[in-house]
């Protein structure tokens, strides 16, 4: 089974013996985690669709693959011929809602557990009650199907460094435990893998690019369990867990340890699987709402916050040479492809103090293949750096004082008037965001808005949000806050002084560019007054450390505060980068933060 019509042929085959009329492969794993391991990566092999989000249903004469605008393009080249088509996200309905609408009553549709939330369970559920239609997720059809499936990830667990950690195990073991204890719960199961690797102070590899390892923490009034590979944990980690007052127990026994579990359980729905609790026993009450660790790991601490100025400082010189290179390679005439990005990208990064790792898999797309906001060049399909275009780069590095995102365009050859046109308004949107002054406690989504703006005023829009959290030597992608109209607005959305932020506005002309900004922002209290009589208001502090290219600057376009921006940020930069930098990088940099 080499092809996905093969392997959708195989699942068909089963779906048919075993009674089912449809089968979801979400993108999921036990740990509802964004990025996947190998080992539960369905969707991929099955369809050959290799963005990190997308659900596959198949049902006995279709096969769909929902998906939302960063991956529309990218979703149709790769599905062409596999017999699976493409379903827009954003337009109409969604996978639950097309479901309950086509399926006749009585029918049966088929889903693993371990891919299963609790939330999408319910929605699922009450999406097809009125037609009767049930949900099973008692078999795992994939994993009788699926010849060479990747084992289960095993690295080694290590302790995050003594010194870049502000707040130990046991003092953010007692803050959740405090929490857990003020919403009623006796016990308090974390499924996310990076709410255990925050709380733990520890971190492992056993997801590409984020510092975090496969285990459960289950915290009770005055004991504290974490389920894992027990053989990964050094020497070291085992000790900092035993000092925090944390034992351990083999990963698979998690679900087995639930069924001693008595009183009140507090887990958050969307963040745990199916399978987790299915031999919890009846008479136990689930409490439901976003684990406390979630809401207590967005919010940096100061010691946190001079760390992360740091590494924000040493990615920056990193990128000073890797920019500095890469120009003197093409004004060489030297071969350069979208390939060769991520290469010389890690060998400046890997120069720096305290890099670990990329942060994310490299984009780099050049003209056309920018416009796709998810692009990843492959060795079977890239592109040269050549002629006249927009190159468009966004990478980010994992060190153990911080973790860095950041995209930059650059021109190669002579930019049109459009192309400029283009990337000024994306300008114009990132200082709107970047200088915005708002209230504390505010829902992020509210502040999508004020990016837009200048945009919208133009009639153009982009598909993705605006902001995402930032981990701390974590995911590069984390939570609570969300910077995005399409996001439902919830209390756990407040915006709060310490969090750690996105800015990243875009625009995309499919089959032509793509243009993004992005800088990392983190909250901080209004310098004066630090409280009106209308309550306390934030702001964003940059942090990022990069210029922004100024040869794609529309001046005649710029508000005089606008520009004044550009050259207050580009002074800044290189007050910052200029110690850190030599040779062609300094030249680099000095060049790219002239005044304009």
């Amino acid at each position: 089974m080499n092809t996905p019509s093969q392997r959708l042929a195989a699942l068909r085959d089963s779906m048919r013996e075993h009674g089912f009329d449809a089968w979801i492969i979400p993108s999921a794993d036990p740990h509802l985690s964004e990025y996947l391991p190998e080992h539960w990566q369905g969707r991929v092999y099955v369809s050959g669709f290799t963005g990190s989000v997308g659900t596959l249903v198949v049902k006995a004469d279709s096969a769909d693959l929902w998906a939302d605008s960063r991956y529309w393009e990218q979703a149709e080249k790769q599905l062409a011929g596999s017999g699976i088509e493409l379903k827009k996200l954003g337009f109409g309905k969604t996978h639950v809602e097309d479901l309950a609408e086509t399926l006749p009553e009585n029918a049966q549709v088929g889903v693993a557990a371990d891919m299963l939330s609790l939330a999408a369970q319910r929605q699922l559920q009450t999406a097809f009650a009125s037609k009767n239609i049930r949900l099973n997720h008692q078999s795992d059809l994939l994993g009788g199907l699926w010849a060479g499936r990747p084992a289960l990830p095993s690295s080694e667990i290590y302790p995050h460094k003594a010194e870049f950690v502000s707040e130990t195990a046991a003092q953010k073991l007692a803050r959740v435990r405090a929490a857990v204890k003020e919403k009623g719960a006796d016990y308090h199961l974390i499924s996310s893998l990076d709410d255990i690797a925050w709380l733990t102070n520890l971190r492992g590899s056993d997801v590409s690019y984020n510092p975090v390892f496969l285990s459960y923490l289950l915290i009770g009034a005055d004991t504290a369990t974490l389920f894992v590979n027990q053989n990964g944990l050094s020497e070291e980690s085992a000790q900092c867990l035993k000092t925090a007052g944390i034992s351990t127990a083999d990963y698979h026994t998690a679900a087995d340890a639930l069924a001693a579990v008595s009183g009140a359980l507090l887990i958050d729905p969307a963040k745990t699987a199916v399978s987790t609790l299915q031999k919890l026993p009846d008479n136990v009450k689930l409490l439901e709402s976003i684990n406390p660790s979630t809401l207590f790991k967005s919010i940096k601490s100061d010691a946190d916050i001079a760390h992360i100025r740091e590494a924000m400082r040493q990615d920056g010189a990193a990128l000073c040479g890797f920019f500095a290179e890469l120009e003197q390679k093409l004004a060489d005439g030297e071969t350069v492809s979208e390939l060769d990005i991520d290469t010389m990208l890690l060998a400046h990064r890997s120069r720096r103090p305290h890099f670990i790792s990329h942060s994310f898999g490299t984009i780099a797309g050049y003209n056309a293949n920018g416009a796709l906001p998810h692009y990843s060049a492959t060795p079977e399909a890239y592109s040269l750096i050549e002629g006249n275009g927009l190159l468009l780069i966004d990478s980010g590095g994992q060190y153990e004082n911080g973790t860095t995102d950041i995209t930059r365009v650059i021109p190669i050859g002579m930019p049109s008037a459009e192309q400029k046109r283009d990337f000024t308004l994306v300008l114009k949107a990132h200082i709107a965001l970047a200088e915005a002054v708002f209230p504390e406690n505010i829902a992020a989504p509210m502040l999508d808005a004020v990016c837009r703006a200048p945009m919208w005023k133009a009639q153009c829009d982009y598909g993705h949000g605006t902001g995402h959290g930032v981990g701390y030597f974590l995911n590069v992608h984390e939570g609570p806050q969300v910077i995005s109209y399409h996001a439902a607005t919830n209390p756990n959305h407040a915006m709060k002084a310490g969090m750690f932020t996105s800015n990243e506005p875009g625009l995309y002309r499919p089959g032509k560019w793509g243009i993004r900004i992005e800088n990392l922002v983190i909250n901080r209290p209004v310098a004066q007054p630090e409280e009106t009589a209308f309550g306390k208001f934030l702001c964003f502090e940059t942090v990022t450390l990069c210029p922004i290219d100024t040869r794609l600057m529309d001046i005649a376009m710029m508000s005089a505060n606008e520009i004044k921006w550009v050259n207050g940020y580009h002074a800044q930069v290189r007050e910052k980068l200029l110690p850190l930098v030599e040779g062609a990088a300094k030249s680099w940099l000095e060049e790219r933060t002239q005044p304009v």
